[in-house]
């Protein structure tokens, strides 16, 4: 049985850590009612929010969203596909977690995944965009939250502290320890690691 299909019911779909050196690419897909401006004040970009603010908007989205779903691509889905196809993938496997089924998706980007409806990419929609600024918001929550849960799984690299991202800690980390299972091995500074040790 399919999911069923309402009319004028519009998805935001954004991902987080594209650019990491380690971890997952993790993107969200968020249906908001109508009146989300009402219910949901300030939302905008994940980025432009503290810590805290942003586990606040997103206990309050995933409350009055009409619906929600996260999607995720492994680091060996990433090395295997390229980060492009791998973000691609997780849109779609959020989208494809959603119960309801929009008729219109905007994603935040250039790129239009391949999803069951009209789709819409936006440069900048997590800014200008709610549903997109939602998807934003809890990507990246539960993105940190896979993290900081690495952290304590591979101790030393600061996973809890940079959440994969290219410092110049994480990388003195990576060339102390070497790569963890964590880690995007089709990436610069962990191929060049590879490369020097293999």
């Amino acid at each position: 049985m399919n999911p069923p299909t309402h009319d004028l019911l519009t998805v935001g779909v954004d991902e987080v850590g594209r650019g990491c050196l380690a971890g997952s690419v993790v993107a969200a897909a968020v249906i908001l009612p109508p009146d989300s401006h009402g219910l949901l004040p300030g939302l905008t970009d994940s980025k432009k929010l503290s810590a805290k603010r942003r586990l606040s908007l997103a206990a309050q989205i995933e409350r009055h969203a009409l619906d929600w779903a996260i999607g995720r691509a492994e680091p060996s889905e990433i090395d295997r596909y390229n980060i492009l196809q791998a973000t691609l993938l997780a849109m779609q496997r959020a989208y494809a977690a959603l119960k309801l089924r929009p008729t219109l998706a905007l994603v935040d980007g250039r790129e239009c995944p391949d999803f069951a409806c009209l789709v819409r990419a936006i440069v900048g929609g997590d800014l200008s965009e709610p549903a997109i600024s939602a998807a934003s918001i809890l990507a990246k929550v539960y993105r940190d939250h896979e993290m900081k849960i690495a952290d304590a799984v591979f101790p030393g690299y600061g996973f809890g502290v940079h959440k994969g991202y290219p410092t110049r800690e994480h990388r003195l980390a990576l060339q102390r320890l070497g790569p963890s299972p964590l880690h995007r091995q089709s990436f610069g500074p962990v191929r060049k690691f590879l490369a020097a040790v293999g």
